[in-house]
């Protein structure tokens, strides 16, 4: 349960750097099931983009709304983000975010299998491109979901 009070905490910070990254285009569609978007959190944005951008020969553009945040870029394509940590880096300030074709179904499911949404989600990128929620397994430990999908209220 704390690792889930954990996600909670850091839910406006990731959903600040989503908006941030949000384009027109949102994502690539990478399909059901895998994996569309990531987050990367650091207490120095110069220093780790330096290393990323070495180490994977990423290069990076600005984020939208934000000069805490870049958009991570490998082939061409726009595929996470490197962004500044809201206060203590922990395991939790990182988030894979994986696709799924209904989100509003997948929040359900994570439900039924004990797990939990995190309060707040799922909701609407506001560029368009879809929506993100971020639910907990039942041992409390947090991933990200995209659909390409808004969430319909």
């Amino acid at each position: 349960m704390r690792n889930v009070m954990v996600a909670a905490a850091v839910v406006s910070t990731l959903v600040t750097a989503q908006t941030a990254r949000a384009q027109q285009s949102g994502p690539a569609d990478v399909g059901a099931g895998r994996i569309a978007w990531f987050d990367i959190a650091t207490s120095n944005l110069t220093q780790s983009r330096e290393f990323y951008g070495k180490l994977f020969d990423w290069t990076f553009t600005p984020a939208k709304g934000s000069d805490q945040a870049v958009n991570i870029v490998a082939g061409g394509a726009e595929i996470g983000n490197l962004r500044v940590a809201d206060g203590k880096i922990s395991p939790f300030n990182g988030l894979v975010y994986v696709q799924v074709t209904d989100i509003q179904a997948s929040c359900k499911k994570a439900k039924d299998l004990g797990g939990l949404v995190v309060p707040g989600f799922p909701a609407n990128l506001p560029s368009g491109t879809g929506a993100i929620a971020i639910v907990a397994d039942p041992a409390g430990t947090p991933i990200g979901l995209y659909s390409r999908t808004r969430v319909q209220k």
